[in-house]
């Protein structure tokens, strides 16, 4: 157990990055690798957005699979993007800026939390609420750089 958690950790600081330069946790596909953040929302899963159905939102492109979606997000982006940037929501709770994987999210009181990994989420799942407050703080700390 001890070397799972190692091992982890490892992952995840083997993944840090900075926010200062990317408020947003993108790639080349875009915010949240490209997919669509409304989904996570309306029909509880990830799916995948489409190129030719975008928004910039703060210097972050992020990718719809319907325009249904877009107009969602397009009316209310802070409702539909996910919490800490959608940097990992654990390795926030822990003092680190680490990526995420679309598929690793969790839907919380209307907020979406992303992790790094299904593993990662596992962990930050025994402590949501202490999770989310540790993150909270951290956030607050790290994005006013």
């Amino acid at each position: 157990m001890r070397t799972l958690a190692l091992l982890l950790m490892l992952a995840t600081l083997s993944a840090c990055t900075s926010i200062s330069s990317k408020p947003t946790f993108q790639t080349e596909f875009g915010a949240l690798r490209g997919y669509d953040p409304v989904a996570y929302f309306t029909e509880e899963r990830p799916a995948k957005g489409s190129s030719d159905i975008t928004s910039v939102i703060n210097g972050a492109t992020w990718r719809f699979s319907s325009k249904a979606n877009k107009d969602l997000f397009d009316g209310n982006p802070e409702k539909y993007s996910p919490e800490y940037g959608g940097y990992c929501a654990y390795g926030m709770a822990n003092g680190f800026v680490v990526s995420s994987d679309p598929e690793a999210f969790t839907l919380v009181d209307g907020k979406l939390y992303m992790n790094y990994s299904l593993g990662v989420r596992n962990t930050w799942l025994k402590d949501v609420p202490g999770n989310i407050k540790s993150a909270d703080k951290n956030w607050a700390s790290k994005s006013a750089k």
